[in-house]
C-alpha cells in the first residue's frame, strides 16, 4: 500500500485483488435497484464473493445474498461499491473510513461529483477495477460536537460540511469564532458552513464559496448571508480546531453534519470542529480527472446558446 501523502495525489496503485466485495444502495431508487442487480450478475461472473448491506436485503430477496451491517462491510471487504448519488455515498464514508476500505461509487443521483462510475459503464469500469486498473484518493473528514458547559450535547462527523443554520427561525444567529485557541470574530448572519475540500462544491459553492481541490489539506468558512459587507469565506488550514460560541438569546440554531438530522443549541453553547483521525480511501476507474468532472457537472465549457 502507498504512503497517505501519495494516495491524497491520487497515486495510480500497484494491483490488488478485491475477492469480497460489499454492496450498499439507495434502497428507495428503482434506478439504484436495477444497477445493483446488473452489479450482483457481474460480479458473480467474476467469482467474487458478494456481501450487501443489511438495508438492502429486504429488496433483494430473491438473490440470497449474504448480509451484513456497514461495519460488518467495512470489516470483512476489500472493496465497497455504493449505487446511487452522492447523499447515498456520504452516509457510506462516515460508517467506513474508519475501516480502511476503499469505496467506488456508481452514479444513480443527481451531480455524482462523488459516484462518478455512470450506468452506463458499470460492467466496463468495474472490470477494469478489478484487474487493478484504478487510482485511489484520500479524503479527510471532519468531527463535530456540541457542548453545553461540561455536558456533550451531540456529536457527529461529514464528509463534506459542518453547517450552522438558525432552523425555524428567520431571525440572524449571533456567534464568536475562534480558530486554534485564536479569536477570529463575532457574527451576525444566517449561519455559517464549515467544509472540507470535498464539501467545497456542495452547499459551500452555494453560498459563495470556493472551489478547494481535493489534495487541499484545508477547511472553508463560508459565512450565510453576513450582517456586514466585509465578511467573507476563509480558508484555513486543515489541521485547525475552530470552535463557535453561541451568542443568540432568542435563536436556538441547529448544527448539521452533511444534512443529517441536527442539534439544536442554546446560548454560550460551543461547537467544536476538528479533522477526523480516519480518512476515506476513494476509488476511481482510470481517467478520472477533477477538472473534467467540474466541467461536466457546473458546465464550465459551456456557451450562450450551447447545452452543457
Amino acid at each position: 500500500m502507498l504512503p497517505p501523502f501519495l494516495l491524497s495525489l491520487g497515486a495510480t496503485v500497484p494491483r490488488e485483488t478485491f475477492r469480497h466485495i460489499g454492496l450498499i444502495a439507495k434502497t428507495e431508487s428503482e434506478q439504484a435497484l436495477y444497477s445493483l442487480r446488473q452489479i450482483v450478475h457481474f460480479l458473480n461472473g467474476r467469482g467474487v464473493h458478494v456481501i450487501i448491506d443489511q438495508e438492502l436485503s429486504e429488496s433483494l430477496p430473491e438473490m440470497g445474498l449474504q448480509a451484513g451491517s456497514r461495519s460488518q462491510l467495512g470489516e470483512s471487504c476489500d472493496l465497497v461499491i455504493v449505487v446511487g448519488g452522492d447523499g447515498c455515498l456520504l452516509g457510506a464514508a462516515r460508517a467506513l473510513a474508519r475501516h480502511d476500505v476503499p469505496v467506488l461509487g456508481i452514479n444513480r443521483g443527481r451531480l455524482g461529483f462523488l459516484t462518478d462510475v455512470r450506468p452506463s459503464e458499470i460492467e466496463s469500469r468495474i472490470g477494469q477495477v478489478l484487474d487493478g486498473d484504478y487510482t485511489l484518493e484520500s479524503r479527510f473528514l471532519i468531527d463535530m460536537e456540541v457542548r453545553r458547559g461540561k455536558t456533550v450535547l451531540g456529536e457527529g462527523s461529514a464528509l463534506n460540511d459542518v453547517v450552522l443554520l438558525s432552523g425555524d427561525n428567520v431571525h440572524m444567529i449571533e456567534f464568536d469564532l475562534h480558530i486554534d485557541g485564536v479569536y477570529v470574530y463575532s457574527q451576525r448572519s444566517d449561519g455559517l458552513i464549515i467544509s472540507t475540500p470535498t464539501g467545497s462544491t456542495a452547499y459551500a459553492l452555494s453560498g459563495g464559496g470556493p472551489i478547494m481541490h481535493p489534495k487541499l489539506d484545508a477547511m472553508v468558512l463560508v459565512p450565510l448571508n453576513p450582517h456586514t459587507l466585509t465578511s467573507r469565506p476563509l480558508v484555513v488550514d486543515g489541521n485547525s480546531e475552530i470552535k463557535i460560541r453561541i451568542r443568540s438569546h432568542r435563536v436556538r440554531p441547529l448544527v448539521s453534519c452533511d444534512g443529517q438530522e441536527g442539534i439544536r443549541a442554546e446560548l454560550d453553547d460551543v461547537i467544536s470542529i476538528r479533522k477526523k483521525p480516519h480518512r476515506l480511501k476513494l476509488l476511481h476507474p482510470p481517467g478520472h480527472d477533477f477538472y473534467e468532472v467540474c466541467r461536466s457537472k457546473l458546465g464550465w465549457s459551456s456557451r450562450p446558446g450551447e447545452p452543457s
